[in-house]
């Protein structure tokens, strides 16, 4: 099939296509129901925030420019995975407070199935002597729009690239260069992200793949599927849950969230994944990547009222979301010389059969080896932020 190709944006050369309306019709070789389309959200939270659909005739997914490049749902049939956030977004980063005082102004915004978290910080806020916010929660880039965006079809491989700068006079220079991936009729995406430094001068970034699921998929007695290395509860509360941080309960108003950090077995190449599943293991998300370019997972479990944010995030980064003084402190930053870049990959899979969902399971199993991973009952030291 010859190549097709569409600029959408580019802030350079003063493009900017409002909307976007291709079908199956317009591209020889594609598949029924294979659909792309673009528009500008018009109302509350949501104005201005532009959407990307893409269907490849079995998953449909929806892409964020305004926000990151963040992925905010996907569908396979009628089935829809991510999670029911109380902010009902997409929200427009106009919206996100994200250095009010208490540095949790992110949460203004958050929403989507997939967001990055970085990328000069990625963790919980961080303060100066003063008590002055230094770096907030999960840090800018979710809440930067792209200053690029094209999108490509060539044989059956769909592309989307985008660019989005992080910026700051006297500060740190950085800039993420994404490329997602999908072919025809594959129920799948991978992710390459290149985090380069447009500085002359080094300096470091960090990068966290925020990943969430709910309902239907998040329920009683669901379970995450992982080859666990080592596992450490974030604070006390995690720990009270170590013995059963592999499963979920029923949602329930007032349970704090649990958190817990993930030392993980991966294959020869370094790659590894992890699995969630519904109870019945009828259907499932998972997520992959390779330890030696992102090499910390972490769990989060938010297992309260529906309507408060039922859900949970499968994490992989290159630290873990701890404050960012503490995590450079025990080397948990990546460094760049000026003009260098680190490149990370990630791939999504979403299973809509049990038969999908064991093949995933065994592949968990033959990284894991029949080694049993070590619990930890409560924070440790060069893991856990104890200040």
């Amino acid at each position: 099939m010859a190549a097709k190709s569409w600029n959408l944006l580019d802030v350079d050369r003063d493009v900017y296509v409002d909307e976007l309306n291709v079908d199956a019709k317009d591209v020889p070789g594609a598949p029924a129901g294979f659909s792309i389309r673009k528009w500008t959200h018009q109302g509350g939270t949501s104005r201005g925030v532009d959407e990307i659909r893409i269907n490849n005739g079995s998953l449909e997914v929806s892409l964020l420019p305004t926000r990151g490049m963040g992925l905010w749902k996907a569908w396979v049939g009628d089935v829809e995975f991510g999670w029911k956030a109380p902010a009902r977004g997409p929200v427009n980063p106009s919206y996100v407070p994200l250095m009010e005082p208490a540095g949790l102004g992110w949460l203004d915004g958050f929403d989507e199935m997939l967001c990055r978290c970085g990328a000069e910080s990625n963790g919980a806020p961080d303060f100066d002597e003063q008590g002055r916010l230094t770096y907030p929660l999960h840090g800018r880039m979710a809440n930067l729009p792209a200053r690029e965006v094209q999108i490509s079809i060539e044989d059956d491989e769909i592309s989307v690239r985008g660019v989005v700068n992080e910026v700051r006079f006297h500060f740190a220079k950085l800039q993420l260069i994404t490329t997602l991936k999908m072919k025809f009729g594959q129920n799948g995406l991978d992710l390459q992200d290149e985090g380069k430094n447009l500085s002359g001068s080094e300096t470091t970034m960090q990068m966290l793949y925020h990943t969430n699921f709910g309902t239907p998929l998040l329920e009683a007695g669901a379970e995450l599927v992982t080859p666990a290395d080592v596992v450490v509860p974030r604070n006390d509360g995690a720990a009270e849950g170590i013995g059963h941080w592999s499963t979920y309960s029923e949602p329930k108003a007032g349970v704090a969230e649990r958190v817990y950090f993930f030392k993980m077995h991966a294959d020869d190449q370094g790659d590894t994944l992890a699995l969630l599943k519904n109870k019945q293991g009828s259907m499932g998300a998972s997520v992959h990547w390779n330890v030696k370019e992102l090499p910390c997972f972490t769990q989060w479990k938010n297992e309260t009222d529906i309507a408060d944010g039922y859900v949970t995030g499968i994490e992989p980064g290159t630290n873990f979301p701890n404050p960012r003084g503490f995590e450079e402190s025990e080397g948990r930053v990546v460094p760049l010389a000026g003009g260098a870049s680190h490149t990370m990959h990630l791939g999504l899979r979403f299973h809509s059969d049990a038969a999908s969902v064991r093949a995933t399971e065994e592949t968990v199993a033959k990284i894991q080896g029949g080694r049993q991973p070590k619990l930890h009952d409560g924070p440790q030291q060069g893991w856990c932020d104890m200040s």
